[in-house]
């Protein structure tokens, strides 16, 4: 076992909508299987944390019944959040094996300079994966499983509504398939500069008539078997539905990675929809398809992340490296949707 120390950690509390605080609190020493974790980085979720931060997470469920870091009771502030810290282990239990120590590993942990957990909840990361590139793990298997369930095909048309983290990294993975287009669609013009940049064809501003027309040509909107075969939508807001299935082709599927809390929109289904058997299908990282359960678990598709994440090296997206003091500029400045914020990484060291 290590030498037991005590241990203060500096931790983000959400205390409020739209207020959050840092709190220093006295950690208790790992218990035999746990293990104490010094953070070296971790990543703001611009979608589903910002729905915390600003009052929008249904009260009748828990942030996340998988994650044993966020709890299982209803939602109430103040409260912790987050889910990507990446940090070194520096102690270990009685009972958990003393080479943890001193490993990279990653945790689905709320923001904290220190923390406690379970040697069972950390996953090591790779030699050869950098540890901010680590952070973005999380996002890689979402991007991975939203794949899965899109099952795009060859010669498949695709469309991805929102540039933002998930939506590139869905986009890079996407450009090496053997599609006939693949096209984004954003309102931040840096956005859709940065998806053509990781192998979109194009992308288009859903506020320009223009461009959405210019879209609608390129899928032959108005032949027989014209529109996209696949609408991933990945931007945080329902009414972006209306326009997946606007896009949609017959019989396509329109695969909803957002997270949308307590927001509601009207949705058009008496047109489109309707004539076009088009299919709405949620796609959520807790678990894995049914249709894959047979062949794959969530330790095969974390191995896939991985490497996603040497080969596209998501690092280049963080925008912003700031202290955990610094917390209520960054939620203050992704809640003004500046185009400049496209990722936040809390920098501890």
């Amino acid at each position: 076992m290590s030498g037991q120390t005590s241990q203060n950690t500096k931790q983000l509390w959400f205390t409020e909508p739209f207020q959050v605080e840092v709190r220093e609190q006295e950690l208790p020493s790992p218990v035999p299987d746990q293990a104490l974790v010094r953070c070296l980085y971790s990543g703001i979720s611009a979608g589903t944390e910002m729905l915390v931060y600003r009052g929008q997470i249904p009260s009748s469920m828990p942030l996340d019944a998988n994650l044993p870091a966020l709890g299982d009771g209803a939602i109430k502030y103040p409260l912790r959040y987050g889910y990507a810290c990446v940090g070194r282990v520096e102690q270990v239990g009685s009972s958990a094996d003393e080479v943890w120590v001193g490993r990279t590993v990653f945790s689905f942990q709320p923001h904290a300079s220190h923390f406690v957990s379970d040697v069972s909840e950390l996953i090591q990361v790779p030699d050869d994966v950098d540890p901010e590139a680590a952070v973005y793990l999380a996002n890689m298997d979402t991007a991975v499983n939203l794949l899965q369930d899109a099952r795009p095909q060859l010669g498949d048309r695709v469309i991805l509504l929102g540039q933002g983290i998930l939506g590139l990294l869905v986009g890079g993975i996407l450009s090496e398939f053997p599609l006939a287009a693949l096209y984004g669609v954003d309102p931040m013009s840096q956005r859709r500069a940065l998806g053509e940049e990781i192998g979109t064809i194009a992308c288009f501003d859903p506020n320009s008539p223009a461009d959405i027309n210019a879209l609608k040509n390129k899928l032959h909107l108005d032949q027989t078997r014209g529109g996209a075969d696949i609408v991933v939508e990945l931007t945080g807001s329902p009414g972006a539905l209306n326009l997946a299935v606007e896009l949609c082709a017959y019989s396509g599927r329109i695969i909803v990675g957002s997270w949308y809390g307590s927001k509601t929109t009207e949705l058009k289904l008496g047109e489109r929809f309707h004539r076009n058997r088009i299919s709405i299908v949620s796609s959520q990282v807790s678990t894995i398809s049914p249709e894959l359960r047979g062949r794959w678990d969530k330790e095969r598709r974390l191995s896939v992340a991985w490497d996603r994440i040497r080969k596209l090296e998501p690092q280049q997206f963080i925008s912003h490296r700031l202290t955990l003091s610094d917390a209520a500029d960054a939620y203050r400045l992704l809640d003004s949707v500046s185009e400049e914020a496209l990722q936040i990484v809390f920098d501890y060291r």
